[in-house]
């Protein structure tokens, strides 16, 4: 039972790690808003929750003497696989970190990138206020705010990270994979490149048929026969 909830939870984790990452690449262009950053401010809190119960919930089971070997195998699988996910999130943190700071929200630095505006700055900001709803102008400071909570949260993160290294030793480079590196892609490109060879077998064996060989044969001979006796005709005329 422990395992499997450890694998539900790892599994919500890498979903939400990787719902992040894609959040964080649209800072600072042109879908960037104030919607955007409060849905990184959701999603890295529950990424955060979801790893502070992952570790723990995994930090027991491997302190644990008793495991089983099989047991012990497979969970120190996951502690790899979440440890990686923790790398992850610390990284887009710290990547939505400097590209909050590089484009404010409220009092732009600099244009986003690609947003297709043109014009005078003040026209296009004061386009931007007019546009903006009365929730979003009472937290002109939403993103400032947030900004310095990130900052304390890759800090936290990083902590978490140091945390689980020294309670847990799992060499990473220990621990062996259930099947080889791009084992999928390289299952569905044999798949294909049968497919292709049967196509292409099947294709030769359909050419080099021996009664089509001879036919052609046949209707070649024949051909020849009949211009050969229109030339003859027609010198004898």
């Amino acid at each position: 039972m422990a395992r499997e909830e450890c694998k539900a939870l790892l599994d919500a984790l890498n979903k939400t790690t990787a719902c992040y990452h894609h959040l964080v690449l649209t800072v600072g262009g042109s879908a960037d808003s104030q919607n955007l950053r409060e849905e990184l401010q959701k999603t890295r809190q529950k990424a955060r929750e979801l790893a502070v119960t992952t570790g723990a919930r995994l930090t027991v089971a491997l302190r644990n003497r008793g495991l089983a070997a099989e047991d012990r195998t497979e969970f120190e699988r996951l502690w790899v696989a979440f440890s990686g996910c923790l790398d992850i999130l610390e990284a887009d943190m710290q990547r939505a970190l400097a590209l909050g700071a590089a484009f404010p929200l409220h009092t732009p630095l600099r244009p986003l990138v690609r947003t297709g505006v043109t014009g005078d700055s003040s026209r296009v900001a004061a386009r931007a206020l007019s546009a903006r709803s009365l929730s979003h102008q009472a937290e002109r400071d939403f993103d400032v705010s947030d900004l310095k909570e990130l900052e304390r949260e890759v800090l936290q993160v990083g902590e978490m990270i140091n945390d689980m290294e020294m309670k847990v030793n799992v060499p990473r480079w220990t621990v062996q994979a259930q099947q080889t590196a791009g084992a999928e892609l390289l299952s569905s490109n044999s798949m294909g490149a049968s497919s292709v060879g049967a196509v292409s077998v099947e294709e030769r064996s359909r050419s080099c048929n021996p009664s089509k060989a001879l036919a052609a044969t046949l209707f070649s001979a024949v051909l020849l026969a009949a211009v050969a006796l229109a030339l003859s005709v027609v010198k004898l005329g």
